[in-house]
């Protein structure tokens, strides 16, 4: 049997004026008692975007998870799973993270530097500081007021759309230096990803934090983590383009090369304005990117048949790269869908 738990009503308190110019109302005296407070107690008092005030008590007000967090790993452990706690433990909010050998002994030298590693290309704002044979202990000194969702999502955003260019531009010149670093350049989006899920994360748990961040309302966290995930998947696609670069042996027609131009054009052009529309809150310009999903729909099936003339070793590779500048398109389509839910109420009358 579940219990029905009844939300205890509000109470009713009148504003009063005291000394001509200064408001007041009074708090109920069990919430005083059952924060223990007393005479001068020092409350948090926050307004929030629908009108309303927040009154908090002392200890109500701190912001991070306070808590370390530990992993033991013996010398049997593979790097890999001792690599994903330590991302758990960092997505979650700790700002400790210590990884200890188990009874006394030592971390093996590939253990310590993959976690190092890791935490280096993956971790934003996480230094080491403590290494020592038995422990490795990772500490985020960044501040989440320093770094902002919406800046951080900027730069992946810029990341993957120059990543998604370049990878076009190698296509053309065959150029395979050129793609094997884009595909380097995917971990600094991999970076920003889980920092922002880190932010997001720590909002959802705490939404005094919410403006600091840089979002105006709880609601925005679900909206912000898919847009992110796309953000993610679609420099994915560029380095997938890249890597079927370096499986080409010569170069494209002319004509397919065309092809897929236009294609790609298309595409990363709906892509950035999404992403623009996001920062506006333009409703009309998401709008018009969703309209454009035919257009490239049609630019496929022209690029795709182009494509026909190529020889068969290579038309296997050709084909996953045409559907990875689709998906481009895709997540980009995706993305301002989310715009349009979250700016819905400008074009309500």
């Amino acid at each position: 049997m579940i219990e029905k738990l009844e939300r205890p009503e509000g109470e009713s308190r009148k504003l009063q004026l005291t000394g001509g110019s200064t408001y007041t109302i009074s708090l109920p005296k069990r919430w005083i008692v059952q924060n223990q407070l007393k005479k001068n107690s020092e409350l948090h008092v926050r307004s929030e975007a629908d009108g309303s005030l927040r009154v908090l008590p002392p200890g109500l007000t701190q912001h991070e998870k306070t808590q370390e967090a530990f992993i033991h790993a013996s010398s049997e452990d593979s790097p890999g799973p001792l690599i994903r706690k330590t991302i758990a433990a960092y997505l979650v909010g700790y700002n400790l993270v210590h990884i200890r050998a188990r009874d006394k002994n030592q971390l093996t030298t590939r253990q310590r530097s993959a976690l190092k590693t890791s935490a280096r290309n993956l971790l934003v704002g996480t230094e080491i500081v403590t290494d020592t044979a038995s422990e490795l202990t990772l500490q985020v000194l960044l501040d989440y007021s320093e770094l902002s969702v919406q800046s951080t999502l900027r730069r992946m955003a810029i990341i993957t759309s120059s990543m998604h260019r370049d990878a076009i531009s190698a296509l053309g010149k065959l150029d395979h230096q050129m793609a094997r670093a884009i595909i380097d350049t995917d971990s600094e989006v991999d970076r920003f990803n889980l920092y922002i899920i880190r932010l997001l994360k720590l909002a959802v748990s705490n939404p005094l934090i919410i403006k600091e961040i840089g979002l105006t309302h709880a609601r925005d966290c679900l909206g912000y983590r898919l847009i992110t995930k796309s953000v993610e998947r679609t420099a994915d696609h560029a380095t997938n383009i890249a890597e079927n670069i370096l499986l080409l042996k010569e170069k494209l027609s002319e004509q397919v090369l065309e092809g897929i131009e236009k294609m790609s054009s298309l595409a990363i052009s709906m892509f950035d304005e999404s992403i623009d529309a996001l920062f506006k809150q333009d409703f009309n310009m998401a709008e018009s990117i969703i309209e454009k999903a035919e257009d490239v729909a049609k630019l496929e099936k022209e690029a795709v048949t182009a494509s026909q003339k190529v020889g068969i070793e290579e038309i296997a590779n050709l084909r996953l790269l045409i559907e990875s500048v689709r998906r481009t398109a895709e997540y980009a389509s995706d993305i301002a869908e989310i715009v349009l839910n979250l700016n819905i109420e400008s074009v309500l009358s």
